[in-house]
Order: structure tokens, then sequence, then C-alpha cells
């Protein structure tokens, strides 16, 4: 498998690309969006960087700026910019995020590096083609949605590429679950982590039965979580403080490139 390497200008990228993503309304925390940024510099993998669920560019735009720099892109964003939820205004369906994020995008320098569809995954997924090494999945956090999501375009994730989750530490039931039993307990995975929110692992067909240990140590901990979440209903009293507990008990610091990179080039 390829080995990770680390560009000798990281830092300075990283801190580029979060100066342009702060000022993109979201709820990507910064050291989650410099992980981000790690991965789409260090993925040891070639491909289009997939990202489902853009609401008004945050990720994006991190995502974008650092493969503006480095290369490896495009970034395919793709939301139907409908949410009832993040838009906070279920009683005016025509109203969408689309022109707010196309113009954060272009506010960021980045729109060159973004290829945009305002759809839904599950129709894009129908006809994709197109190798994959990042595929960041930060759309519908129902079970149904997020393993939709996976199933319809992990078949075109390329060894060594990752796959990763927001949320999979918050109060959702599809993120956590599915990262749980379709990536920690699969032997086609690898080296496995989270990041705050994100969870994340990388493909590894021919070797992820040599990181059984880790991965099924971190679902054992993880897995935890799933009584609390699997509703979806809001959490309360005792058992918002047991969730909580359970989560302190999760991994889930943030890593520098170096670490980063022994984790996944670790055998």
């Amino acid at each position: 498998m390829p080995t990770v390497t680390i560009p000798a200008d990281l830092e300075a990228v990283l801190n580029d690309a979060w100066e342009a993503t702060r000022k993109v309304p979201g709820y990507l925390t910064e050291k989650e969006a410099r992980f981000l940024g790690l991965l789409a510099a260090c993925v040891p993998a070639k491909g289009a960087i997939v990202e489902i669920g853009s609401f008004k560019g945050r990720s994006t735009v991190m995502l974008a700026k650092v493969v503006s720099h480095y290369g490896g892109g495009p970034i395919v964003a793709i939301d139907p910019h409908n949410s009832p939820i993040l838009l906070g205004i279920p009683s005016e369906p025509q109203t969408s995020s689309y022109r707010d994020f196309l113009e954060n995008v272009r506010a960021a320098g980045v729109a060159a590096q973004v290829e945009p569809h305002a759809e839904y995954s599950t129709t894009v997924a129908k006809s994709w083609n197109r190798p994959i090494r990042f595929l960041w999945i930060d759309g519908d956090h129902t079970y149904e949605g997020a393993k939709s999501d996976l199933d319809g375009f992990f078949p075109h994730v390329v060894p060594s590429g990752v796959v990763a989750f927001h949320d999979a530490l918050s109060n959702f039931p599809g993120p956590i679950r599915v990262f749980v039993e379709d990536m920690l307990r699969s032997d086609r995975f690898g080296p496995a982590g989270f990041v705050q929110s994100i969870a994340w692992a990388q493909f590894r067909p021919e070797d992820g039965k040599e990181f059984r240990g880790p991965r099924m140590s971190l679902a054992r901990r993880a897995s935890r979580l799933l009584p609390f979440v699997e509703s979806g209903a809001e959490l309360r009293g005792i058992t918002k403080r047991r969730f909580k507990l359970n989560r302190f008990l999760v991994p889930h610091s943030a890593v520098d490139a170096r670490e980063w990179a022994s984790i996944v080039d670790s055998k």
C-alpha cells in the first residue's frame, strides 16, 4: 500500500484554508476543518473528493482551498440545498441554500476546484462512475440516509482512499451506526478513528484484517452510543449525562499530520 507523504508547507496551507473557511456559516469546527484539509492533502490515493452535504460551503471551501494548492480534485459537492432543518424554515419549501453556497465558494476563490450538484445524493449515485479517493458524508443523518450514501458511493472508493462521516459522535442515529456496523466491523477497512465528531477509516481491502484489533476495540466503545441515539430523540437528564460519559470514553482528540500518517502507515 502507498505510504503517506506530508507536504512541507502543510501547516501554512491549512492556516490559509481555515482563514477562508471560518467566514462561511456552518457547523464544522476548526479542528474538524483542519482534519479535512489534512485528508485532502495526504490521502495516498488518486480520484475525486466527493462531499455529500454542503449546506453553505464551509467544508467545501476547506477542501477546495487545499486542493487548489496541491491538486487532487475536484471537490464534487452534492446537496439538494433544501434541508428544512438547516434552513430553519420548513414552511417555505422553495427556499434554498444553493445561492449562498455558490457565492461563498466564489468569494473564497475556489469555484474552479468545485463541481456542484444541486441534487439528492441518491440521484447522483445512480450514474456515478469515477474513482473516489475521499468520500466525505455529511448529508441525511438518519440511518437510512447515511447507509444509502455509503452504499451508493463506496463501490467507487479506491484502495487507500478514506471514508469519513460527520456528526458521528452527536445525537444522530445514522452516522455512528453505519460507521460501526459497516466500517469498523469490516476487514475491508484498516486504520480508523475519530477526530472530534468526524469518524474516518481507510479502505484497505488487501490488509484490513491486520487492523482488526484496534478497529474492534474502537467499535466496542463506539457501539455503546447506539442505544442512546437510535430513536433520534433529544436526550435529557440522566440519559444525556450517560451519553456524554460514553462519548467521552471514545478517543476523539485532534491529530496532526505526523500522528495521522503513523496510524495509516502502521502494520
